[in-house]
């Protein structure tokens, strides 16, 4: 059995404008030890997929369906009192930016003790040491007086390893990191991914990693999940996207990339924009965009199905594999030819 198993994930708010189908379909299974990496422009789903999983979407608006199964239960079908057992404890998330997620009126020590407690029958002295423990992991100097601090005593970087340490500090078989590096420089960001690959050998968690940096995700991710106005539309092993991708939004996003080398006048870039959600283009949802657009892109939504050479490589376009595998060899050689 899969440690976490979604099925069908479907995630809608209403508002004033109408309904907005923010998750639309979204399936993927996570083992222990395994990092999945979710990929794809603002607004794509990525992080709505997360929250509805972790039942963090507001109520009052939110409509959700499908399951996302936890060790063989259904969190969405989950009592808040049972959510909130394995919310923090079980599951625990990243959140983008630490400034928000953290109380400023609090110290840090307050914070991770009350972490602790919430879900763990000990002393404040046990949890005040596991608190200190945590900071220690880290990277935090001077734990042992750093933890009776605020969080505006802390620079960036270190108020996210902070939100590190307090979504470990209960050993969770699942963390979510929803785009943990984004508002950092890119020394803090290689230290912080290197500091999660090392947490993740010592703990044992699985990872899912919200980005929309193909960068990080090559460098962290053992799968990939490639999302596009609300759906999945490429879902592969890391080596299999990256040396074989078959979906033309994926190529996009490879193209875009920028490198040290690269006239910033002449980037590429996806032309247009995601579509509006309230009334997503019929067909494939990429198609206003697409330079490989056929009439039935326009019509007809393409299934989420198994590549002829790879059964767990999935992708969802109307393309034929000859074409996908002689575009993406292209894609490869002028990147091979950039970088050399």
């Amino acid at each position: 059995m899969a440690l976490l198993e979604v099925k069908d994930l479907r995630t809608s708010f209403h508002t004033e404008d109408g309904i907005v189908g923010a998750v639309d379909g979204v399936s993927f299974s996570l083992e222990k030890g395994e990092t999945l990496g979710i990929v794809g422009e603002s607004g794509s789903g990525k992080s709505v997929t997360c929250l509805t999983i972790m039942g963090l979407n507001a109520k009052r608006n939110t409509v959700s369906s499908g399951e996302a199964l936890w060790k063989g239960k259904n969190l969405l079908d989950m009592k808040p009192r049972e959510l909130r057992d394995v919310r923090g404890n079980e599951i625990s998330m990243i959140f983008q930016d630490p400034m928000t997620s953290l109380n400023p009126v609090q110290t840090i020590g307050n914070q991770l003790i009350e972490a602790v407690q919430l879900h763990r029958d000990v002393s404040q002295r046990v949890a005040r040491a596991r608190a200190v423990e945590l900071l220690k992991a880290v990277g935090i100097p001077r734990a042992e007086g750093r933890i009776d601090d605020y969080p505006h005593q802390f620079s960036g970087g270190m108020r996210q390893r902070v939100m590190i340490a307090m979504a470990l500090i209960n050993d969770p078989d699942l963390l979510i990191a929803d785009e943990p590096t984004t508002a950092l420089d890119v020394t803090t960001q290689a230290q912080i991914i290197n500091l999660m690959k090392r947490l993740q050998e010592d703990f044992g968690s699985a990872i899912i990693f919200i980005t929309h940096d193909l960068g990080v995700v090559a460098e962290t991710a053992d799968d990939v999940l490639v999302m596009y106005a609300a759906r999945v539309v490429e879902h592969a092993d890391v080596d299999q996207l990256f040396g074989r991708p078959q979906h033309p939004y994926t190529w996009g996003l490879m193209g875009s990339l920028p490198r040290l080398e690269t006239d910033l006048d002449r980037l590429i870039q996806i032309p247009g924009q995601p579509p509006s959600l309230l009334r997503p283009p019929a067909g494939c949802r990429f198609h206003p965009r697409c330079p490989h657009v056929m009439e039935v892109c326009k019509t007809t939504v393409p299934e989420l199905v198994p590549t002829q050479r790879d059964p767990e490589h999935l992708q969802a376009c109307h393309l034929d594999e000859e074409t996908k595998d002689r575009e993406a060899a292209k894609l490869l050689e002028a990147t091979m030819a950039k970088a050399g």
